[in-house]
């Protein structure tokens, strides 16, 4: 994993090609890069997420920044009911209660 201005890339491998790709994981648009070294993926991430930069200022458009931490969630009426009760029971906010339920399946695995 790699970061720079607040982006984060992930990178592979492809051992056909011998050569690293990556994608820009934490936002809404693709940004993607290449190189056949550690030193050319570096650069590429960088001047990718640079250039993505300096293409939405050109067009007046603001870049999708990365996740902000907030989430709209739809669920159904009884899981929010279900839920809201257990929050409730366990004297802790609804977003508490969902957040550390994720952290606990999801954050260990990352």
């Amino acid at each position: 994993m790699m970061q720079y201005k607040g982006y984060i890339g992930v990178v592979e491998f492809d051992n056909e090609a011998a050569i690293f790709h990556g994608d820009v994981v934490n936002t809404r648009d693709a940004i993607t890069f290449q190189g056949k070294s550690v030193a050319e993926i570096t650069k590429a991430f960088r001047e990718s997420v640079d250039d993505y930069l300096e293409f939405c200022k050109a067009r007046g458009e603001e870049p999708d920044k990365p996740f902000s931490g907030k989430l709209v969630l739809r669920m159904e009426p009884a899981l929010h009911r279900t839920l809201a009760i257990a929050a409730r029971r366990e004297k802790k906010s609804l977003n508490s209660l969902i957040v550390e339920k994720l952290e606990h399946d999801y954050h260990a695995k990352a």
